[in-house]
């Protein structure tokens, strides 16, 4: 027999581990969003993505979620007007990354979230194994 709040507490956990890399991906864009290349019209700084995929986990017999692929973004790179940058090309213009920081601040509001969300269900299921015991030994 499987036990329902175990079961929960490893789906929450699943999430947490998945929002956590979430997290480092997003912290990785906006520290780099700003990281053009070193030598005349070399490409700067590509912007990360992760994709996630619900597997079925046997062990608790439901789905729970994983990092399905980290990826680059393939939106074009900006062009900025700078002669005297060390990147810039023949006509004076720097690739700058593909990263937008609204984006990422949009990314990481909702990572957060998702990550409290999931460490709250954990708290909530050990409230409620420590109350069974209580529970149990009152009896």
């Amino acid at each position: 027999m499987i036990d329902p709040l175990a079961s929960a507490s490893q789906i929450a956990a699943s999430g947490l581990r998945a929002q956590s890399t979430r997290l480092r991906i997003v912290a990785e864009n906006l520290a780099n969003a700003q990281s053009t290349g070193t030598t005349p019209g070399a490409d700067p700084y590509v912007r990360k993505t992760v994709s996630f995929e619900s597997v079925l986990d046997r062990t608790i017999d439901a789905a729970s979620v994983k990092v399905k692929a980290l990826g680059v973004d393939n939106a074009p790179f900006r062009l900025e007007h700078d002669p005297s940058h060390p990147a810039a090309d023949e006509n004076g213009n720097v690739k700058m990354p593909n990263v937008n920081p609204i984006i990422e601040m949009a990314d990481l509001r909702e990572t957060t979230r998702s990550y409290e969300a999931n460490l709250q269900v954990i708290k909530r299921v050990r409230n409620m194994f420590s109350t069974t015991i209580d529970l149990l030994r009152n009896s």
